[in-house]
């Protein structure tokens, strides 16, 4: 159409009809204006508007500006469009910061793969170097076994002969007086490693038994069944013993069906080698009854000998069993102070010539001697022990006839006077007691003097034995002049100056030993039994089965729990206290005295007096503790010696160098339902230096809950049930405890790590005392004349709280199987003063004060729940302890002390090329 209206134009407009073709002309010329008007709104409006929205933020004033000045009715001042572009702006602030951050990533990233790969490397060649390290070991390892194979002999068991009752006897010797162990003792019974087993024949299944004693019988009995080393088996026996008396008057056997009897003992095999016959006497009046008896090779034990009968280094002189079926009195017993006592020496005796014994029955005295009898100094004795009494220099009281009847006695011996208890009463008021030896000096030893040896003992009366010639019980292994005087009877004239002279230190000492031989081999039963098996098993160097320890019945517990660090525990700054062990707990070097007794060592440890080195290793309680008891002291020998770590500062703090170079310790906690405050002192001690492990004896019979989670603090915790509820637990030989060194603490005490270590090495230096925090003293109070236990601050300290100490497991061994049973007995009573007692025995075994260490007083949590020592009757029952024990002992043991060791540079801080160093003052 547009074309057919462009070629009526160019024509002229002329044609058919011209008016409507103008009109139509023009409706199309409007249509299309319209299409085109149309068409610019559609395309360039959006396009000015999209011009508009992109330059609105560069239009900062007006002449910028595209449409000019706006109104309030502008597009971006719509609160719609601004929330907008608040948006867009802050969507882009996030992406500019994002981009930032992950460009610092990758950087980062980039820099760990590099150490990666680094850390790769070093771990590969550290790998090669471990690997080359264990080679070198294993080969260093197996040079060192080759060289010890060539340097050292081959070391093997011996053979085990196991005796034949039915095995061929070795000749007699020319006279069974002169048996002796090399020619009538069969060691092959007796190997090295046998352990000592000892055959007791039942006494009842022989004719001879119905007429012993029915107490001597009784008390040998229960020794018997409670003895370490007898056996059941006789085949494997290496001694066999039987009980021949005491036997009672009216019912006594004849001497040839005795002899009978004993021959045909199953074990006898024709000679009774390897036979023990004891006869024990429990009352004065003498039995020999043995004398006219054929005994063979078997050995002889009793309180009565003639020279003739006697076989040094093979018979046995035993002492009286006088408590046959108690225990001693302490209560009675008198204290060993006083030195001086009323009377300078007491003697009461009679001799009675006409007195018949059981000897005189068979044989005649003058038969049995030979050549001429020696001369009789009793005249001369009494008249110089009159003279004295006349003299009134030195109350003394001698009486030479007796007011009642006379104990029965042999020819020529002292009569015992008056009953037992009336002797005692005069003993106890002597400061020494005369025991006048049998006239005829064939008669090495009686009933009658064991019997007044044994009294004097008893209550403290030093013993003057006039005559030396006498053989006194247990003599070739007990070292008598430390506790008794053996004066020779010629020398009668000299007694009085001789007493006169000694000073009380002398006297006090003599006290103390004579006291310490009548508790350990003489008071009861299992004395006097296990003395005699111990002089046997030494004679024949058998080694003694170490004494027991107490099984640990673990109690199960779960642990996991992390432990945490107590600010006032690790506040150490700069103070290196030791490495915290990463390698498993290791136990104190092993020692046992097994096959290394010598004569010195023997002779030693029987007769010193009390003390660390000697008091207990020997004793009838069984000579050898276990190698925790090897010694308290500096070891030098007996274990691996290694010099110390030296130099100072750092070097000083980080080991504990000396000759133990090596060495760890055990805490011991005792508790009694307190799982928080227990809970949070085994946390206390997480991290700390040289510990070995941690044993919690559980004293409650309630167990721990069942949900309580144990904290792991790096080191084994064991928590021990307890038998019953008794604070003498606190100090029993637990087999768990593999260290010398015990740090004894209660749960709630509380310590800081380095005060421990302090108080460590402290005790190192010295390993025989108790070392710890809270000092104690004791003090006599004059109105009342008793002890007092004090707990105030001083200058001055006797004792120190087990709570927090350190001390020597052997120590432990010794309070739980040799202290006296009263002492525990009454801890137990009172549940209290455990840590009194063993401070008593500490210093009665070594006669040194406890060491202190800082200046702490006291070591209890803050806002711990309250102990028993808080109750009012605390104290009252520790000064009851006191008085006590003393009676227990006889004397008191504690001794005072001024001396407290504290670091000059106690938690100092100085660099570590500075010295540091512990100094004591």
């Amino acid at each position: 159409e547009l074309m057919t209206g462009y070629t009526m134009l160019r024509n002229g407009g002329v044609g058919n009809g011209g008016q409507p073709w103008v009109l139509r002309w023009s409706s199309r010329i409007r249509l299309t204006w319209l299409s085109f008007t149309l068409f610019i709104i559609l395309v360039f409006f959006p396009l000015i508007a999209h011009y508009y929205l992109t330059t609105i933020d560069d239009a900062d004033d007006a002449g910028k500006r595209i449409f000019g000045p706006r109104t309030g009715n502008e597009l971006c001042e719509v609160k719609h469009v601004q929330d907008l572009c608040r948006i867009r702006e802050s969507v882009s602030e996030e992406l500019l910061q994002l981009e930032a951050k992950r460009q610092e990533l990758n950087s980062e990233i980039a820099k760990l793969n590099l150490k990666i790969e680094a850390c790769k490397k070093s771990i590969e060649n550290a790998k090669q170097d471990l690997l080359q390290l264990k080679n070198v070991i294993s080969q260093t390892e197996h040079s060192y076994k080759e060289l010890m194979a060539q340097n050292q002999p081959k070391l093997s068991l011996p053979i085990r002969l196991l005796p034949d009752k039915d095995d061929a006897t070795f000749p007699l010797p020319k006279s069974n007086r002169n048996c002796r162990l090399h020619n009538c003792f069969d060691y092959s019974r007796c190997p090295l490693t046998s352990g000592f087993p000892v055959y007791v024949y039942n006494s009842d299944d022989y004719p001879f038994g119905s007429s012993l004693d029915p107490l001597i019988k009784q008390a040998f009995e229960a020794t018997v069944r409670t003895n370490v080393y007898v056996t059941e088996n006789a085949n494997i026996a290496c001694v066999y013993i039987i009980l021949v008396g005491e036997m009672q008057e009216p019912v006594m056997p004849k001497p040839t069906e005795l002899e009978q009897q004993l021959h045909s003992l199953p074990y006898w095999r024709t000679d009774g080698h390897n036979h023990l016959i004891i006869n024990l006497s429990r009352k004065s009046e003498t039995q020999n009854f043995i004398y006219n008896i054929s005994t063979g090779r078997a050995m002889v034990a009793q309180s009565t000998f003639y020279d003739v009968q006697y076989r040094p280094g093979f018979d046995i002189v035993v002492s009286p069993l006088v408590h046959a079926m108690s225990e001693p009195n302490f209560l009675e017993i008198p204290p060993q102070v006083p030195v001086k006592r009323k009377y300078l020496f007491s003697f009461q005796g009679e001799k009675i010539e006409s007195l018949r014994s059981s000897l005189q029955e068979v044989r005649s005295f003058e038969e049995e001697i030979e050549g001429n009898a020696p001369a009789d100094y009793d005249d001369r004795i009494i008249t110089t022990l009159k003279a004295v009494q006349d003299s009134k220099l030195d109350f003394v009281l001698v009486e030479f006839t007796c007011k009642n009847q006379p104990k029965a006695s042999l020819p020529t011996e002292w009569a015992l006077c008056g009953e037992r208890d009336d002797r005692l009463e005069l003993l106890k008021l002597s400061t020494f007691a005369l025991i006048i030896t049998p006239g005829d000096t064939h008669l090495v030893i009686s009933a009658g003097c064991a019997m007044r040896l044994f009294e004097a003992l008893e209550v403290g009366a030093i013993p003057v034995v006039l005559g030396e010639q006498v053989q006194l019980p247990y003599n070739d292994v007990i070292r008598w002049n430390e506790a008794a005087l053996i004066i020779p009877k010629p020398r009668i004239t000299e007694v009085h100056f001789l007493l006169r002279s000694i000073s009380d230190n002398d006297l006090l000492a003599m006290r103390r030993q004579g006291r310490f031989l009548w508790e350990t081999y003489f008071s009861t039963s299992d004395n006097v039994f296990s003395t005699v098996l111990a002089i046997i098993r030494t004679r024949i160097q058998i080694p003694a089965a170490p004494i027991r320890e107490e099984t640990a019945v673990e109690i199960p517990h779960r642990s996991g729990k992390a432990a945490g660090t107590d600010p006032n525990m690790a506040d150490n700054g700069d103070l290196d206290l030791g490495p915290v062990e990463t390698e498993p707990p290791y136990a104190s070097p092993k020692y046992l005295r097994n096959f290394t007794l010598t004569a010195m060592d023997i002779y030693r440890n029987w007769n010193s007096a009390p003390g660390p080195f000697h008091l207990f290793p020997y004793t009838p309680f069984d000579p050898v503790l276990p190698s925790e008891a090897k010694f308290l002291g500096s070891g030098t020998g007996f274990r691996p010696i290694g010099g110390g770590a030296g130099g100072s500062g750092k070097e000083f703090q980080a080991a504990l160098g000396g000759n133990v170079p090596r060495e760890q310790f055990t805490v011991v906690m005792l508790t009694y339902e307190r799982e928080e405050v227990l809970m949070n002192s085994l946390e206390r001690l997480n991290g700390l230096p040289y510990l070995n492990k941690v044993v919690v004896v559980w004293n409650s019979p309630k167990l721990p809950s069942e949900d309580l989670l144990w904290p792991d603090i790096g080191v084994p915790i064991m928590v021990v049930r307890t038998e019953k509820n008794s604070l003498n637990n606190r100090f029993l030989p637990w087999d768990e405890i593999e260290t010398e060194a015990i740090l004894s603490i209660d749960d709630d005490a509380h310590l800081r790590h380095d005060e421990i270590m302090f108080g460590f090495r402290v005790w190192r230096e010295a390993r025989d005392r108790i070392v710890g925090f809270p000092g104690r003293y004791h003090a006599w109070d004059i109105p009342h004349q008793s002890w007092l236990y004090n707990s105030n601050y001083s200058c001055e300290l006797s004792m120190v709280l087990t709570g927090a100490a350190f001390f020597h497991k052997y120590y432990a061994y010794l309070y739980s199987y040799v202290m006296p049973q009263a002492i525990r007995d009454m801890v137990d009573e009172y549940i209290n003063c455990e840590d009194i007692a063993m401070n008593f025995l500490v210093s009665h075994l070594t006669r040194k004060p406890p060491i202190k260490v800082t200046s702490r007083w006291t070591f209890r949590c803050p806002g711990c729940p309250q102990a028993l020592s808080h109750d009012d009757s605390h104290f009252h029952e520790r000064h009851k302890c006191i008085n006590f024990f003393v009676k227990v002992y006889g004397y008191m043991p504690l001794l005072y002390t001024q001396f407290r060791v504290d670091s000059v540079l106690f938690k100092t801080r100085l660099p570590h090329d500075k010295t540091k160093c512990f100094k004591f003052i």
